[in-house]
């Protein structure tokens, strides 16, 4: 019994401790908003810490991972797997969220409110200029801003590719990247150690200030979001997870999913939760090789959630503006901006307010709705980046199946 209970405590101290956290910080949230506020300062420096770790991580894990690829067609074939489940997974998430809205409609239309100017924070560049910020910078130094997360990551992953070809001649590089790939390893779970005391303070802040906006006239579309998009959560990537690996493959994501969840849940981002995503990655078992390269470009072009809130956004918007959601040319309109804004703008700048310019001017709305679009984006935001962060890691597990790999041995979850 002694040995059952001692077991315990290895495989989930850490799990129940972030849970404690997390449920402290909640309470201080609800019952005193106030003294959230004072916290918020504690989750920011952890917070902080994730996003500094970020550009070095990225660079380590995928350039490593790129340059000891054995063949050009093993690492084709990863990209290839992986752009296909990016896709299927986004279409999933749209097709789905038309379904649960036929069968549960909003029948009481939102009111409108006045345009706030949002439209002066868009930035008017042309698409192809937009795509040349999309994969690009001007200048190295702007590569180290997680502004320009896209362009570091092909940065990173060419680099990978540089040292491969360059053979014998790379082995001191090759060497180099591997052994910063151990170390920032090594960092990151240093810096997890610190999450209940971090997590539990930005989870108080979020509690507190967002709470009281859950009310009022956008009570029915939001709760309707985070129920479908919780039974999505636990339904959906489960069935991902037991085609990658059947039963085990289940267990092994829910097992160390937790993490990665209550990190996108508090912080609201998906590139917080990167750090966390790669650890839980290692966890399962999913190779290097896959996961380096799958979960940081996830991160800005596969986003479940993003797919569902595009859909719930149309919906409203249409809702608001007079038209019919379920008419077949605005469904197949719907599902082809849900691509575009997940995949193509999620990487770009303020890509939120391109998505939502995006569906008034397809649908030509007025722009006295886009306030109302985007309170909901807003308010949607922490379960959509907890759909978006941890749909990266059962994509990875996706991919590893599709490629014909197998998961390794998984790595203890209290390293040394």
């Amino acid at each position: 019994m002694k040995y059952s209970a001692k077991t315990f405590i290895h495989n989930y101290g850490s799990i129940l401790l972030l849970l404690l956290g997390i449920s402290i910080g909640s309470l201080i949230g609800i019952f005193f908003p106030q003294l959230a506020n004072n916290l918020k300062p504690i989750g920011d420096i952890f917070l902080n810490l994730l996003f500094v770790s970020v550009i070095p991580l990225v660079f380590f894990a995928i350039s490593s991972s790129v340059a000891n690829i054995e063949g050009d067609s093993v690492l084709r074939k990863i990209i290839g797997m992986m752009s296909f489940v990016f896709v299927l997974g986004i279409i999933v998430a749209g097709m789905t969220s038309i379904a649960f809205l036929y069968l549960f409609p909003i029948n009481s239309p939102l009111p409108i409110e006045q345009s706030k100017n949002i439209i002066d924070t868009v930035v008017h560049d042309s698409w192809g200029e937009k795509m040349v910020r999309f994969l690009t910078v001007s200048e190295f130094s702007s590569l180290l801003s997680r502004q320009n997360m896209l362009a570091f990551v092909i940065f990173s992953f060419l680099i990978g590719i540089a040292t491969r070809k360059s053979g014998s001649s790379a082995v001191l590089f090759r060497n180099f990247i591997n052994s910063g790939n151990a170390v920032m390893g090594n960092l990151l779970v240093m810096v997890m150690r610190l999450a209940p005391l971090g997590l539990g303070a930005y989870f108080a802040y979020q509690v507190g200030t967002l709470g009281p906006q859950l009310f009022g006239f956008y009570a029915k579309p939001i709760g309707l979001y985070y129920l479908f998009g919780t039974l999505y959560f636990f339904i959906v990537f489960s069935f991902f997870a037991f085609f990658a690996f059947g039963l085990n493959g289940v267990k092994l994501y829910w097992k160390n999913n937790i993490l990665p969840s209550l990190t996108a849940l508090s912080s609201c981002s998906s590139l917080a939760t990167m750090p966390a995503n790669l650890l839980a990655a290692k966890q399962i078992g999913i190779p290097d090789t896959v996961s380096s390269v799958v979960i940081p470009l996830g991160t800005t072009l596969h986003k479940h959630g993003s797919a569902i809130a595009c859909i719930f956004k149309i919906y409203v918007a249409l809702l608001l503006s007079g038209q019919e959601f379920f008419d077949p040319a605005n469904l197949m309109m719907a599902i082809g901006i849900t691509l575009l804004v997940s995949i193509v703008a999620g990487g770009i700048p303020n890509g939120g307010y391109i998505g939502e310019m995006l569906i008034i001017s397809v649908y030509q709305m007025p722009t006295e709705v886009i306030p109302s679009i985007m309170i909901i984006a807003t308010l949607v935001d922490p379960l959509a980046t907890m759909l978006n962060a941890t749909g990266d890691t059962v994509a990875a597990m996706l991919t590893t199946k599709l490629t014909g790999q197998r998961l390794t041995e998984p790595l203890s979850e209290n390293p040394d």
